[in-house]
């Protein structure tokens, strides 16, 4: 191949693709045990980086980079952030080989996870005898992975979540039916602006605006039509929940209980960014369409039926975060049903029991890890793919944007409680999950 050529196949992105096939010089029919230690260790960054970018923790990624590492024969040290990974591999002739990786951007994809860990534990069951030639097609099938679902899902499953969530911050019917509409066309707008490569900030905002404009719309064609009561205009915060990073904040949690600071700050400094950019965007439409958060009319339902009430949206709602995170109809329900428990146990705790918003989030979370464990020994699903997906239904979205509204129009002291109650319950979720986890899994409750 003359140099002309060579230029022809290199990636003109800013963050240029790999050609891993073409980096590989041995023989597809090589066996991997046989190959070279730069090929070993490019097939373990290959499967790390692709395991990053489901948006899966740091410690997973490392166990199924170490996992491949153990099969192929050789030692895998590695340092794993948001969107990069920097890794060493040493084998017994003295030899290393480091690598750095990195991604254009982050998101969360339930289903390639699912098919990426089936992949590293079907190559630990086969002591690695796999050829090259069977392990690009097979890595090459799981990134080729379009997402599951249509923008227009995209949108009807954030309906679905948002309409769910308001309910369970006290909305009734006219809030339901605006937030549905407010989120779904926001969400729909957003997944058009992610298939065109739109940078983070302009694609939060801009689905931000959309969705409280929706709502506000919505709201005014139902006061014209059925003279709706102007507090029903409060439930305008439930149409921008859909953008809460419940995954960065739970799984930052996560890393940094495992010491893996670097990949904990960072994920938890993105969902900083998303939930700042998400509440000034709020802040600032409605301002200019002269909203503000206050308290919905109090619904007049019996303890039981609200009860039942609220186990029917916490199943609406998680299950519609589930298919935003692109798991599959059975895993998306799965979650839905320990969400729907948990997080009814974790409202009924503060209305019945007056117990602290905090502790109660974190037993609710507790109940969910514990559920999503059991369950994960009979349908073999990833865990986070349960856990994370149930408990992101109590990320206080509405105090963390009424926080950022009394900010900006100056009301420090209100801001401020509003702030002081969100970080309770943003580090009671992890804690729960974490706790969890230490009961069930052995290999997470050692540090080795």
């Amino acid at each position: 191949m003359n140099e002309k050529e060579q230029e022809h196949h290199l990636s003109e992105k800013h963050h240029m693709k790999i050609l891993w096939e073409e980096f590989f010089k041995s023989d597809d029919d090589t066996l991997a045990q046989d190959a070279t230690l730069v090929e070993k260790a490019s097939i373990v960054g290959r499967v790390g980086i692709m395991l990053l970018s489901c948006g899966t923790g740091a410690w997973r990624v490392r166990d199924s980079m170490d996992t491949i590492a153990r099969t192929l024969g050789i030692t895998c040290s590695t340092d794993i952030g948001l969107v990069s990974i920097e890794y060493t591999c040493f084998d017994v002739d003295n030899e290393s080989y480091s690598q750095t990786l990195s991604l254009p951007a982050t998101g969360v994809n339930m289903t390639k996870l699912n098919e990426l860990e089936k992949f590293v534990r079907q190559f630990e069951a086969g002591d690695g005898q796999w050829t090259i030639g069977q392990i690009h097609k097979r890595l090459r099938e799981i990134a080729n992975q379009k997402s599951a679902y249509s923008s227009v899902i995209a949108g009807l499953s954030s309906g679905l979540a948002c309409a769910g969530f308001i309910f369970l911050l006290g909305g009734g019917l006219p809030e339901v039916i605006c937030a549905f509409f407010g989120a779904g066309v926001g969400n729909y707008v957003r997944s058009l602006m992610s298939k065109r490569k739109i940078t983070l900030v302009a694609k939060i905002a801009v689905a931000v605006a959309v969705a409280c404009v929706v709502y506000f719309a919505c709201f005014n064609l139902g006061t014209l039509l059925f003279h709706l009561d102007h507090h029903h205009a409060y439930g305008y915060i439930g149409a921008m929940l859909f953008v809460i990073p419940g995954f960065p904040f739970i799984t930052s949690g996560l890393d940094m209980s495992k010491l893996d600071m670097r990949s904990g700050l960072e994920r938890l400094t993105y969902a900083i960014l998303i939930i700042t950019i998400a509440t000034m965007a709020g802040w600032a439409v409605a301002t200019v369409l002269n909203l503000h958060p206050g308290s919905m009319l109090k619904l007049k339902i019996d303890p039981g039926m609200l009860t039942f009430l609220r186990l029917i949206a916490s199943f609406c709602g998680v299950f519609g975060f589930s298919i935003m995170f692109n798991s599959r109809p059975n895993m998306a329900a799965t979650a839905a049903i320990i969400g729907a428990m948990a997080n009814t146990l974790r409202l009924s705790l503060v209305d019945y029991a007056y117990m602290a918003p905090a502790l109660a989030a974190f037993i609710g979370a507790l109940l969910a890890g514990l559920l999503a464990s059991v369950v994960r020994q009979k349908v073999g699903f990833p865990r986070i793919a349960i856990t994370v997906p149930s408990i992101v239904i109590m990320v206080p979205g509405l105090y963390m944007y009424r926080a950022v509204f009394n900010f900006g129009i100056t009301n420090i002291n209100i801001g401020a409680f509003w702030i002081t109650e969100a970080l309770m319950i943003v580090i009671a979720l992890p804690l729960g999950l974490l706790a969890a986890r230490i009961l069930t899994d052995k290999k997470w409750r050692h540090a080795d």
